[in-house]
């Protein structure tokens, strides 16, 4: 393989549950998920059956072609969203793809994106995330494109006044940043600004949608409602399925041919998405989600070290020293995180997490930290 990832530490050869086994038979407590991505743990049955009656139903027929499980998925989506229309894709940054070409047929030409923002790898993705870092070894990029701080109205409604502004897109909480929340009001003025100026609102739920803060969309918490909702990761239940919600009518703007993907939204992702949805609904995880997210911080603020955690749900960021070395320490104990920054630790376990897990995982993190810390 290429070494745009470097060379992994472990190999993981299966999954059970919350827990993952690389093939000396290593047992992993997964906190990452794959990154917010499998809800459900790994292997759930309900998964595994709709997964497997699809693939001997009808595995792929192109998007020439209409499907049940798509109708079914869709529909689902704008129930959860109160949207209109909506376009499946295979990853995040896909969808963002899509919210771009939507927002150029606006007939204007500016976007604002926020400081700090994750949106994806791809050229145009790569242009909305506002990280430096990952964006300076491939621009040029797309024109056109403001990022301001995150959570600064004033910011936000300088970069409106300019004009030509057809889409501002943002991420509820931002997650490759550290899990940042902003502050209390931020979105519903963000949202009563781009109404003001004429832009369309687009919000990035690839990490922080289908459940993972207590509601299905982590916008929702401020009870407003964008025009376009993207959404991954989580949705595909640990395969790749990516969307695009166009929740209001000024976003429906696409026509026949002006967009497409081979596997977008195919009958076998799409079952296991729909099979995910119902074990969340049926479950009662949003609400559980939001308690064990209240536990689940109060128990990381008690641990020496930890100087600052925030999330929402069953998405966390915490600040403590040598992030990178305290992550590298946990694997060796059996238990798996991500390391977002020198000083940031992020989790985003699965739904099925329980209180002993919690208490597996901050019982391993204050070793490590002490460890580490000698």
């Amino acid at each position: 393989m290429l070494d745009n990832y470097g060379t992994p530490t472990i190999d993981l050869f299966r999954g059970e549950g919350i827990y993952l086994f690389d093939s000396l038979g290593n047992r992993y407590l997964d906190l990452l998920g794959g990154i917010a991505t499998s809800l459900l743990g790994h292997a759930h049955p309900a998964v595994v059956k709709a997964v497997s009656t699809q693939m001997a139903t009808l595995s792929h027929v192109s998007n020439l072609y209409v499907h049940p499980n798509g109708i079914a998925l869709a529909e689902k989506l704008t129930h959860m969203t109160g949207g209109g229309r909506v376009f499946f894709c295979n990853s995040g940054a896909e969808a963002n793809e899509a919210a771009i070409k939507i927002a150029r047929l606006t007939g204007k030409s500016r976007i604002i994106a926020t400081e700090g923002a994750f949106h994806g790898r791809t050229t145009g993705s790569l242009s909305l995330t506002g990280q430096p870092s990952k964006r300076l070894p491939f621009e040029p990029l797309l024109p056109g494109v403001t990022h301001v701080p995150f959570g600064d109205v004033s910011a936000m409604e300088t970069a409106l006044l300019d004009g030509d502004v057809s889409m501002v897109i943002l991420e509820a909480i931002q997650g490759e940043a550290g899990v940042i929340l902003p502050p209390t009001g931020y979105l519903r003025e963000v949202r009563a600004l781009t109404t003001k100026y004429g832009a369309l609102l687009a919000c990035d739920e690839v990490q922080g949608g289908m459940g993972r803060t207590g509601e299905w969309f982590s916008y929702q918490h401020e009870g407003i409602t964008p025009d376009i909702v993207t959404i991954a990761k989580g949705l595909g239940g640990g395969l790749p399925l990516g969307a695009l919600v166009a929740v209001t009518i000024e976003a429906q703007l696409f026509t026949p041919g002006s967009h497409g993907s081979t596997f977008g939204g195919n009958p076998v992702t799409c079952a296991a998405a729909l099979a995910t949805i119902e074990v969340i609904e049926n479950s009662g995880m949003l609400q559980s989600n939001a308690q064990l997210g209240v536990l689940l911080k109060s128990k990381i603020e008690s641990i020496p070290g930890i100087a600052e955690v925030r999330g929402q749900g069953l998405w966390v960021g915490m600040d403590v020293e040598k992030a990178p070395e305290v992550a590298k320490e946990l694997q060796s104990m059996g238990v798996l995180v991500n390391a977002a920054g020198p000083r940031t630790l992020r989790l985003a376990p699965a739904f099925i997490i329980t209180e002993a897990h919690i208490e597996e995982f901050v019982t391993s993190l204050e070793a490590a930290i002490r460890k580490v810390s000698i």
